[in-house]
């Protein structure tokens, strides 16, 4: 490669990737088929508009593998109408408000604090802009620490009842246990409302049978296709049988909203990545990684509370965990896990938890999944040794806060006292003997389990 300086950070990135352990659950590892058809000759064309329905010339291949890509996704979801065009989850999720609703409508989707997704209706976000958003959040009187169904589904009836949304969003970024679709669905309809069911994080898991399909209960259904589906960065929007019951003329108003409403041309090469990742999925392994994705869960899960971790939910059900750090190291205290961890070669992200006492700067949590380190090959023997090496790394923060004084609180610190803090720990952490022996054995068991 002649660009010297790309060349550099790809092998650097390549190096940190092969050596480290990624625990971010909206992140994993593409297969080496969809990765070359990313960089095929697909990337040279342009073709704005649908398959037979093109603008431009030269477009009978990517119209062929436009419609491979859209009946795959059909057949895999058990849907009768699926859009594979949406460069980003994104991109998607505003479609499908252009195509349901109309400026200053109401939406109503899960709080950001409380696992929702900025997409949702969140006021930093276009959606919560352009659209009179209500937000509801997860129960307030309940142990958020034990495996139970965290939503308050009267609190949401009654908030849906006093608002009568034209919209109600199902799905979640931070959410670690199954979805109760059904009762979702029983409020949407009640109010009249479309219910469209963001299924990013756990569409992988719903193809291989290892979570609960919101298919007959949904009206919509929007993912993204690179989390644990484990395709190429992009995003589908589907109709189910009940979406078109209720709007026969949903599936055209999505392609409208899509293009030429949001977008110009599709990205070819990223459609004809997401219809190899969709055959993937098809196959009888793909249920035996879901399968595998959830029981690494599990035991990664339980580990970090035998080690004093309190865990949002109690555990996992999915692919995700959200851990809570008050208790251990105090609110506030995420972005430290975070920084700490990410030196020792394990990678997640500080995250809000539901009841956020400090802030969504400085969140009081951490959010880790399984996708990748199962795509590589990683079991529980592994889910064991990474849990407690992330116990290892806590505690070191632990004792670094301990020895800054007996009254120290990281929260209790002014804005700007915080700041400095930060860079404090930055300089000290980075010359910790016990995080760089940590990293040691990191990289000698990811080595182990080569990327695809």
């Amino acid at each position: 490669m002649k660009d010297k300086i790309i060349s550099k950070l790809i092998k650097l990135e390549e190096k940190r990737q092969k050596e480290g352990v990624e625990l971010i659950p909206s992140e994993n590892y593409a297969s080496s088929e969809v990765r070359r058809v990313l960089s095929s000759y697909f990337v040279n064309k342009y073709s704005e508009g649908y398959p037979k329905k093109r603008y431009y010339g030269g477009n009978e291949n990517v119209d062929e593998v436009e419609i491979v890509a859209i009946e795959r996704a059909k057949k895999l979801f058990n849907v009768p109408f699926a859009n594979v065009q949406p460069y980003s989850g994104s991109p998607a999720n505003l479609a499908v408000y252009l195509a349901t609703c109309k400026p200053g409508d109401v939406v109503m989707g899960q709080a950001l604090t409380a696992g929702g997704h900025l997409t949702h209706g969140h006021n930093v976000s276009a959606t919560g802009i352009f659209f009179k958003t209500v937000q509801y959040t997860l129960k307030k009187d309940i142990d958020i620490y034990k495996k139970q169904d965290l939503f308050d589904y009267d609190e949401i009836r009654k908030l849906a009842k006093e608002n009568k949304p034209k919209l109600i969003w199902v799905g979640a970024t931070a959410y670690p246990l199954k979805f109760n679709y059904r009762k979702f669905a029983e409020i949407a309809d009640e109010v009249g409302a479309f219910l469209a069911a963001d299924i990013s994080h756990v569409a992988g898991l719903i193809a291989g049978g290892a979570h609960p399909s919101p298919v007959p209960y949904a009206h919509i259904i929007t993912t993204t296709t690179h989390k644990t589906l484990r395709g190429p960065r992009g995003a589908m929007i589907m109709v189910t049988e009940k979406g078109l019951k209720k709007d026969p003329e949903l599936g055209d108003k999505i392609n409208k909203a899509v293009f030429p409403g949001l977008q110009g041309g599709p990205h070819d090469n990223q459609t004809a990545a997401i219809a190899v990742a969709l055959y993937e999925a098809m196959q009888s392994s793909f249920k035996k990684y879901a399968a595998q994705i959830v029981k690494n869960s599990q035991i990664l899960s339980q580990v970090l509370i035998d080690g004093g971790l309190k865990l949002i939910g109690g555990g996992s059900e999915n692919h995700l965990i959200l851990a809570d750090l008050t208790s251990m190291l105090g609110p506030g205290c995420g972005v430290f896990a975070q920084k700490a961890l990410d030196l020792a070669g394990i990678t997640l992200n500080k995250n809000t938890i539901p009841n956020e006492p400090a802030s969504p700067f400085y969140p009081s949590g951490i959010r880790l999944g399984t996708p990748a380190m199962t795509t590589r090959g990683m079991k529980e023997k592994e889910m064991k040794f990474i849990g407690k090496k992330i116990l290892e790394v806590l505690q070191i923060i632990k004792t670094y806060f301990e020895q800054q004084g007996k009254d120290f609180a990281f929260w209790n610190l002014s804005k700007e006292e915080r700041k400095e803090f930060i860079k404090k720990f930055d300089k000290d952490i980075v010359k910790n003997s016990q995080l760089k022996k940590i990293k040691s054995e990191i990289k000698k068991v990811a080595l182990k389990f080569p990327i695809p």
